[in-house]
């Protein structure tokens, strides 16, 4: 498996310093999130895999046992009931190996949060447009 050190400059370069299992989990992550952010680009930002739209959307990333979901604070705290069978933090919430990745509320996270940016950014739009 990647080291802690390990640096690659796109997702596609990530997911292939790992396991063959390991990758066939990460390639399902990133065409989950890809499919509910179709408009969202892609690039490694804090080292790992990240999908940006009109900023930060969610990231994602293998570790030694688990994988890494990172839909910020919001995107926790909105699914913390669902989450609860996870270790969590404020933003972020780890899915075992030894367990099934739960690819259903990934996609509801992401559907969650694209809505979230949508909105902030026509607000921002808008609070412009009032300025101007």
């Amino acid at each position: 498996m990647k080291t802690k050190g390990t640096v690659s400059g796109d997702i596609d370069g990530y997911i292939s310093g790992f396991p063959k299992d390991v990758r066939r989990i990460l390639q399902r992550i990133r065409a989950t999130i890809r499919k509910e952010a179709p408009q969202a680009e892609e690039k490694i930002s804090y080292r790992i895999p990240t999908f940006t739209l009109h900023g930060n959307l969610v990231h994602f990333a293998a570790f030694k046992g688990h994988f890494g979901f990172f839909p910020t604070s919001s995107g926790i705290s909105a699914f913390k009931h669902e989450l609860s069978a996870y270790k969590w933090s404020k933003g972020s919430v780890q899915f075992p190996f030894d367990q099934p990745v739960p690819f259903g509320l990934i996609t509801r996270i992401v559907k969650f949060r694209v809505r979230e940016n949508l909105n902030k950014a026509e607000a921002k739009r808008k609070k412009q447009r009032k300025t101007a």
